[in-house]
Protein backbone atom coordinates (compact mmCIF):
# COMPACT_ATOMS: atom_id res chain seq x y z
CA UNK A 1 0.00 0.00 0.00
CA UNK A 2 1.29 3.46 -0.89
CA UNK A 3 1.22 6.13 1.79
CA UNK A 4 1.47 9.88 1.36
CA UNK A 5 3.40 12.25 3.55
CA UNK A 6 1.09 14.14 5.86
CA UNK A 7 0.66 17.90 5.70
CA UNK A 8 -0.59 18.84 9.19
CA UNK A 9 -1.07 22.52 8.36
CA UNK A 10 -3.35 21.75 5.44
CA UNK A 11 -1.64 24.50 3.47
CA UNK A 12 -0.50 24.09 -0.09
CA UNK A 13 3.25 23.74 -0.24
CA UNK A 14 5.04 26.16 -2.57
CA UNK A 15 6.87 24.59 -5.50
CA UNK A 16 10.64 24.40 -5.53
CA UNK A 17 12.74 27.39 -6.51
CA UNK A 18 13.30 26.17 -10.07
CA UNK A 19 9.54 25.94 -10.68
CA UNK A 20 9.02 29.40 -9.15
CA UNK A 21 11.65 30.92 -11.44
CA UNK A 22 10.23 29.15 -14.48
CA UNK A 23 6.75 30.54 -13.78
CA UNK A 24 8.07 34.05 -13.17
CA UNK A 25 10.19 34.06 -16.32
CA UNK A 26 7.22 32.79 -18.34
CA UNK A 27 5.14 35.65 -16.93
CA UNK A 28 7.86 38.16 -17.79
CA UNK A 29 8.32 36.91 -21.36
CA UNK A 30 4.72 36.13 -22.25
CA UNK A 31 2.84 38.87 -20.38
CA UNK A 32 5.11 41.75 -19.38
CA UNK A 33 7.20 41.72 -22.56
CA UNK A 34 4.79 39.93 -24.87
CA UNK A 35 1.99 42.41 -24.20
CA UNK A 36 4.42 45.33 -23.82
CA UNK A 37 3.07 46.09 -20.32
CA UNK A 38 6.49 47.48 -19.39
CA UNK A 39 8.19 49.04 -22.42
CA UNK A 40 11.67 48.90 -20.87
CA UNK A 41 11.58 45.27 -19.65
CA UNK A 42 12.64 43.78 -22.98
CA UNK A 43 16.06 45.46 -23.05
CA UNK A 44 17.24 44.42 -19.58
CA UNK A 45 15.90 40.89 -20.10
CA UNK A 46 17.60 40.44 -23.47
CA UNK A 47 20.90 41.75 -22.07
CA UNK A 48 20.73 39.44 -19.04
CA UNK A 49 20.73 42.35 -16.60
CA UNK A 50 17.96 41.05 -14.32
CA UNK A 51 19.00 39.45 -11.04
CA UNK A 52 16.41 36.83 -10.02
CA UNK A 53 16.30 35.86 -6.34
CA UNK A 54 13.86 33.35 -4.81
CA UNK A 55 13.67 34.08 -1.10
CA UNK A 56 13.53 31.26 1.47
CA UNK A 57 11.96 33.72 3.96
CA UNK A 58 8.93 32.55 5.90
CA UNK A 59 8.52 35.64 8.12
CA UNK A 60 8.22 39.38 7.50
CA UNK A 61 11.40 40.01 9.45
CA UNK A 62 13.42 37.51 7.42
CA UNK A 63 12.11 39.03 4.18
CA UNK A 64 12.89 42.56 5.36
CA UNK A 65 16.47 41.55 6.13
CA UNK A 66 16.85 39.93 2.72
CA UNK A 67 15.29 42.95 1.00
CA UNK A 68 17.84 45.21 2.69
CA UNK A 69 20.72 43.02 1.48
CA UNK A 70 19.35 42.99 -2.07
CA UNK A 71 18.89 46.76 -2.10
CA UNK A 72 22.50 47.25 -1.02
CA UNK A 73 23.71 44.66 -3.52
CA UNK A 74 21.93 46.40 -6.39
CA UNK A 75 23.09 49.87 -5.36
CA UNK A 76 26.72 48.69 -5.30
CA UNK A 77 26.56 46.62 -8.50
CA UNK A 78 27.68 47.68 -11.95
CA UNK A 79 24.47 48.57 -13.86
CA UNK A 80 25.92 47.01 -17.01
CA UNK A 81 25.93 43.65 -15.20
CA UNK A 82 22.87 44.00 -12.96
CA UNK A 83 20.43 46.77 -13.74
CA UNK A 84 17.48 45.49 -11.73
CA UNK A 85 16.54 42.80 -9.20
CA UNK A 86 13.38 40.73 -8.80
CA UNK A 87 13.04 39.35 -5.27
CA UNK A 88 10.38 36.62 -5.36
CA UNK A 89 9.02 35.44 -1.99
CA UNK A 90 6.62 32.49 -2.47
CA UNK A 91 6.58 31.45 1.20
CA UNK A 92 5.61 34.69 2.94
CA UNK A 93 3.06 37.51 2.42
CA UNK A 94 0.90 35.28 0.24
CA UNK A 95 -2.19 37.17 1.49
CA UNK A 96 -2.47 40.45 -0.41
CA UNK A 97 -3.46 42.42 2.71
CA UNK A 98 -0.24 41.32 4.44
CA UNK A 99 1.78 42.13 1.32
CA UNK A 100 0.24 45.60 1.13
CA UNK A 101 1.16 46.28 4.77
CA UNK A 102 4.74 45.21 4.07
CA UNK A 103 5.14 47.75 1.26
CA UNK A 104 5.13 50.62 3.77
CA UNK A 105 7.92 48.88 5.66
CA UNK A 106 9.82 48.45 2.38
CA UNK A 107 9.64 52.18 1.67
CA UNK A 108 10.85 52.96 5.21
CA UNK A 109 13.71 50.55 4.61
CA UNK A 110 14.85 52.47 1.52
CA UNK A 111 14.89 55.65 3.60
CA UNK A 112 16.90 54.04 6.40
CA UNK A 113 19.41 52.73 3.87
CA UNK A 114 19.62 56.23 2.33
CA UNK A 115 18.57 54.79 -1.02
CA UNK A 116 15.47 56.89 -1.65
CA UNK A 117 16.02 58.62 -4.97
CA UNK A 118 18.50 55.89 -5.90
CA UNK A 119 16.22 52.85 -5.97
CA UNK A 120 12.47 52.33 -6.16
CA UNK A 121 10.35 49.25 -5.48
CA UNK A 122 7.60 48.00 -7.77
CA UNK A 123 5.22 45.41 -6.32
CA UNK A 124 3.58 42.32 -7.85
CA UNK A 125 1.23 39.77 -6.31
CA UNK A 126 -1.08 37.00 -7.59
CA UNK A 127 -4.05 38.73 -5.92
CA UNK A 128 -3.12 42.36 -6.57
CA UNK A 129 -6.05 44.77 -6.29
CA UNK A 130 -6.11 48.46 -7.21
CA UNK A 131 -8.37 50.71 -5.21
CA UNK A 132 -11.26 52.03 -7.30
CA UNK A 133 -11.45 49.12 -9.75
CA UNK A 134 -14.13 46.40 -9.49
CA UNK A 135 -12.75 43.20 -7.96
CA UNK A 136 -13.01 41.24 -11.21
CA UNK A 137 -11.64 43.97 -13.46
CA UNK A 138 -8.83 42.81 -15.75
CA UNK A 139 -6.88 45.98 -14.95
CA UNK A 140 -5.61 44.42 -11.72
CA UNK A 141 -3.49 42.07 -13.85
CA UNK A 142 -1.03 44.86 -14.65
CA UNK A 143 0.51 44.07 -11.24
CA UNK A 144 -0.34 40.39 -10.96
CA UNK A 145 2.42 37.80 -11.13
CA UNK A 146 2.45 34.05 -10.37
CA UNK A 147 4.12 34.72 -6.99
CA UNK A 148 4.57 37.73 -4.69
CA UNK A 149 7.59 39.75 -5.80
CA UNK A 150 9.40 43.00 -5.06
CA UNK A 151 11.05 44.51 -8.12
CA UNK A 152 14.00 46.76 -7.30
CA UNK A 153 14.75 49.37 -9.95
CA UNK A 154 17.39 52.05 -10.35
CA UNK A 155 15.85 55.53 -10.51
CA UNK A 156 18.35 56.60 -13.17
CA UNK A 157 17.51 53.64 -15.40
CA UNK A 158 13.78 54.25 -15.08
CA UNK A 159 14.22 57.95 -15.90
CA UNK A 160 16.25 57.16 -19.03
CA UNK A 161 13.70 54.58 -20.17
CA UNK A 162 10.75 56.92 -19.62
CA UNK A 163 12.49 59.70 -21.57
CA UNK A 164 12.53 57.44 -24.62
CA UNK A 165 8.81 56.61 -24.50
CA UNK A 166 6.19 58.85 -26.12
CA UNK A 167 3.40 59.79 -23.70
CA UNK A 168 4.55 57.59 -20.76
CA UNK A 169 1.63 58.79 -18.63
CA UNK A 170 -0.70 56.68 -20.77
CA UNK A 171 1.17 53.39 -20.23
CA UNK A 172 -1.12 52.33 -17.37
CA UNK A 173 -4.29 53.16 -19.33
CA UNK A 174 -3.04 51.30 -22.42
CA UNK A 175 -2.17 48.29 -20.28
CA UNK A 176 -5.66 48.14 -18.81
CA UNK A 177 -7.19 48.36 -22.28
CA UNK A 178 -4.91 45.55 -23.49
CA UNK A 179 -5.78 43.26 -20.58
CA UNK A 180 -9.51 43.90 -20.82
CA UNK A 181 -9.39 43.04 -24.51
CA UNK A 182 -7.39 39.89 -23.78
CA UNK A 183 -9.99 38.58 -21.32
CA UNK A 184 -9.83 35.77 -18.77
CA UNK A 185 -9.23 32.96 -21.27
CA UNK A 186 -6.52 34.86 -23.07
CA UNK A 187 -4.71 35.63 -19.82
CA UNK A 188 -4.87 32.00 -18.70
CA UNK A 189 -3.54 30.82 -22.07
CA UNK A 190 -0.73 33.35 -21.91
CA UNK A 191 0.57 32.01 -18.59
CA UNK A 192 0.06 28.33 -19.38
CA UNK A 193 3.28 26.28 -19.25
CA UNK A 194 4.99 26.32 -22.61
CA UNK A 195 5.77 22.95 -24.22
CA UNK A 196 9.49 22.25 -24.61
CA UNK A 197 10.91 23.10 -28.00
CA UNK A 198 11.88 20.18 -30.17
CA UNK A 199 15.48 20.00 -31.26
CA UNK A 200 16.00 19.94 -35.01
Amino acid sequence: MTTRASNPTGRRRPPDDAAVLQAMRCWLEQAVIGLNLCPFARAVHSRGQIRWVVSPARTRQALAEELALECLHLARSDPAATDTTVLVHPRVLTRFADFLDFLALAEDLLQRLRLQGVLQIASFHPHYLFEGLPARDAGHRTNRAPYPALHLLREDSVARAVDGIPDPARIYERNIDTLRTLGDDGWAALLAPQPPRRKR
